[in-house]
């Protein structure tokens, strides 16, 4: 009799000491699991110094939808941010001559993954650029040559719409989203809804999710490893070192003077994407800037 208490007092005791880890188990599962996703939600956001209202629960839901949608393409992502290492240092001193903020090269992320994306209603380049504007900007758009393709120019010509929105609008924010929206839309906008402020307006569907995109990659490019993607710095795509080559006349056969330097048509189309035939016609002697490169080929 006095075995059988003693064995059921064992059993007791390990039934609820069972009952204890498993209890413990959870709680330290359950703290991981909340500390894992209070991490992907920032408790304080800008764009260009001006600061995302985080309070405003239509603000923190956009933003988070964002976040977790970018976060968990993992494929895309890792390509932006392995492109950025290449692509950035290009913009970056741009904007600072232009004196636009730096935050806008998430702009150009956004809007073509630092790609020369080419849109269905016919926007091209890494700042997707529609043929009129690039041309009112100052830009080459033609079958031989288009500008929207060189980086260098593309972004001064965004650039210059950035200054000119901001001056209108009075804020980087709008100006922006007016990149997205046109500034007519944007001002049509301000004026039947009486509001000044990005997060007080009610825009179409692409332009009201448009400046929550950018902060969410913005957030995501500048600290990765908080938002699950470990790249090392070996993974980034490197500058490739090239020499710049003046030209002022016509180039019948790109294919010949892609060999004469050294390197084949494709390596020449790679590196000057704005040669859009197999040859360059300059009847007007301008002057272009042909990329050779002088290593990674």
């Amino acid at each position: 009799m006095q075995k059988s208490k003693t064995s059921i007092s064992i059993l007791v005791v390990i039934i609820i000491s069972g009952f204890l880890i498993f209890a413990i188990s959870g709680d330290r599962k359950d703290k991981k699991m909340h500390e894992g996703t209070a991490m992907y939600f920032p408790t304080a956001v800008d764009f260009a110094g001006e600061s995302a209202p985080l309070q405003v629960t239509d603000v923190k839901e956009r933003l988070d939808r964002e976040l977790l949608i970018n976060a968990n393409l993992h494929s895309t992502t890792t390509l932006i941010i392995k492109r950025a290492n290449r692509v950035f240092p290009i913009i970056e001193p741009i904007l600072q001559k232009y004196n636009v903020p730096d935050d806008f090269k998430y702009l150009a992320v956004i809007e073509s993954g630092l790609t020369n994306a080419v849109s269905s209603a016919g926007a091209r380049g890494v700042w997707q650029f529609m043929p009129d504007t690039a041309k009112e900007k100052g830009m080459e758009v033609n079958e031989i040559v288009d500008e929207r393709y060189h980086l260098e120019k593309s972004t001064e010509a965004a650039c210059k719409y950035l200054l000119a929105a901001k001056e209108k609008f009075g804020s980087w924010t709008l100006a922006a989203a007016s990149y997205n929206g046109g500034m007519s839309g944007i001002s049509k906008k301000i004026e039947e809804q009486k509001v000044t402020n990005y997060y007080d307006l009610a825009l179409t569907e692409e332009t009201s999710r448009y400046v929550f995109r950018i902060l969410a990659l913005k957030e995501i490019m500048k600290q990765p490893a908080k938002y699950g993607f470990r790249i090392f710095s070996s993974d980034l795509y490197s500058q490739i070192p090239t020499k710049k080559i003046e030209i002022d006349s016509t180039i019948n056969d790109l294919t010949s003077f892609a060999m004469s330097q050294g390197i084949n048509y494709k390596i020449l189309k790679i590196h000057n994407p704005w040669l859009r035939d197999k040859k360059l016609l300059n009847p007007t002697k301008k002057k272009y800037e042909i990329e050779i490169p002088t290593e990674g080929y």
